[in-house]
């Protein structure tokens, strides 16, 4: 089986779109949309030919066609230039050649150095932690006691990674958790790729919905003029939902790959992949123990992972902060041990680079959004796609602004930017099709929950780099799942708009 293990590195797909990207500004009329923002005292409308100051009020943004109150940019809610409404133009043709090409991968680096130092750094945690032996200890532990109801692991964890992307927007956050739950899922008999599905399906799901999420929700509803709480109810009904559907969907797979191991799509489709952590095993009717000293590095270990999602919920934490959080872990870890220093720093660094093709695969995604923004075909794809539905009924409409948001999704990365983008340019066609701005908004949550499944521009490659899994075996496993989401979710539209 181990020669059909011949899909393309992540880092090489991830080259072949950059390609594509490039091409798309040859076929491509290049275009954009004037930006909106505050300077100092009074508004900034950027334009192909400069900028424009205009006052800082709101009969300016209404003479501009923005359903937008005053108060979302004065008081901070919206921070990144919006996007105005009739205002496209097409401007001189920037294609993107072979030096963009080559160049995109390492611009991709740079701008997303906070998460490519995140990633290191949690491998380095993680290894660290790893060489104590509390993690093994602790595994073998768990699942010793779990055994018989394996599948409430599966249950419990795809949930709550499921209510964090729902609540606050929780993705990068999931890559800490492979390392942890790769071991403990390979040792409930399950395969490599049920711990992608629990931890990054989770969170997939849970953004799919995203009744109070600050980064998608709250944006796109500010930028489309309505209260983020509108439309909140019917977005819990569909976390209810979309997320029963998926635990069952993953749970089903699971309990297959347990009773039959040789079903598994992993071992069917990539020759059974090796896990990239150490492996659990049992030794006879050894009944596992848990000594005081891994109990106090596992109550650590578990603190850090606490306090990283109460600082980014409750203190505006980000990156930075959260990277901060797995050094200073590491250090506490290294003097509850009284490791040497020498083995700690070789330690720290053999974890950084068993993690150092995630980091990679993280920038390099970049570089397919840096080509389409510098070949300036994103609002061109925006214009073209607003024209071409705004003729269309109701419910067709809304349907159709589910898969524009989908595509969308394959060129902007960012749910705010994608939010900043097109609410003010779909929020007022909306109005002229009768159709309420939060269904709009969540036709663009729906959409980009998604894609998210699988655009290469997010994080599935990242994810899937983490457990050693491939895009054609996450393919395989994800489709189906992914057309019933968007089944349900262009119900759940319709549905919006007869009850309107």
């Amino acid at each position: 089986m181990a020669g059909r293990n011949n899909f393309p590195h992540p880092i090489t797909i991830l080259f072949f779109a950059i390609i594509i990207a490039a091409g798309c500004t040859w076929l491509m009329p290049s275009g954009e949309y004037s930006k909106l923002s505050i300077k100092g005292d009074r508004f900034e409308m950027a334009t192909q030919d400069g900028s424009i100051y205009l006052p800082l009020t709101q009969h300016t943004l209404d003479s501009l066609g923005m359903l937008i109150p005053l108060e979302k940019f004065t008081g901070g809610a919206i921070i990144k230039p919006v996007s105005v409404n009739g205002t496209y133009r097409k401007s001189k043709e920037k294609k993107q050649g072979f030096l963009e090409i080559v160049s995109a991968p390492v611009k991709g680096l740079y701008e997303a150095a906070d998460i490519v130092f995140l990633i290191l750094v949690i491998g380095g945690f993680i290894n660290v932690f790893n060489e104590t032996g509390a993690m093994m200890g602790g595994v073998t532990w768990l699942v010793h006691k779990m055994k018989g109801r394996e599948k409430w692991l599966i249950i419990i964890l795809t949930f709550l990674f499921a209510l964090g992307g729902s609540t606050f927007g929780m993705a990068e956050e999931g890559l800490a958790f492979y390392p942890v739950l790769v071991p403990l899922l390979l040792a409930a008999g399950y395969d490599l790729l049920v711990p992608v599905a629990v931890i990054y399906g989770g969170t997939c799901i849970g953004n799919l919905s995203s009744f109070t999420n600050p980064f998608a929700t709250i944006i796109a509803s500010n930028a489309a003029g309505i209260n983020w709480t509108e439309g909140m109810i019917g977005r819990i009904i569909i976390f209810i939902i979309t997320t029963s559907v998926a635990i069952a969907y993953i749970l089903r797979y699971a309990q297959k790959v347990k009773a039959h191991p040789e079903r598994s799509l992993v071992y069917r489709f990539a020759g059974g992949s090796v896990s990239p952590y150490p492996v659990v095993t049992f030794e006879g009717d050894v009944i596992p123990t848990l000594p005081k000293r891994n109990l106090l590095l596992l109550l650590l270990f578990g603190a850090t992972f606490v306090v990283m999602i109460t600082g980014v919920v409750v203190y505006d934490w980000w990156l930075e902060e959260m990277t901060t959080v797995f050094v200073a872990s590491s250090l506490l870890i290294g003097l509850i041990t009284r490791t040497n220093e020498s083995v700690f720093v070789k330690q720290f660094v053999k974890g950084a680079e068993m993690l150092l093709s995630a980091a990679l695969i993280v920038g390099i995604a970049r570089g397919i959004t840096i080509i389409l923004n510098e070949g300036m075909v994103s609002d061109s794809i925006l214009y073209y796609a607003a024209q071409a539905v705004q003729h269309l009924p109701a419910s067709l409409f809304i349907v159709m602004m589910l898969i524009l948001f989908i595509v969308l999704s394959v060129f902007i990365s960012s749910s705010s930017g994608m939010a900043v983008l097109t609410m003010p340019i779909l929020g007022a066609l909306a109005v002229i099709v009768n159709v309420p701005g939060k269904e709009i908004v969540n036709s663009y949550l729906y959409g980009i929950g998604i894609m998210g499944f699988l655009t290469p521009t997010g994080l599935v490659l990242p994810s899937l780099a983490m457990a050693n899994v491939n895009l054609k075996v996450w393919w395989k496993f994800i489709r189906l799942l992914i057309l019933m989401l968007f089944v349900i979710c262009s119900a759940a539209l319709i549905i919006g708009i007869w009850l309107h």
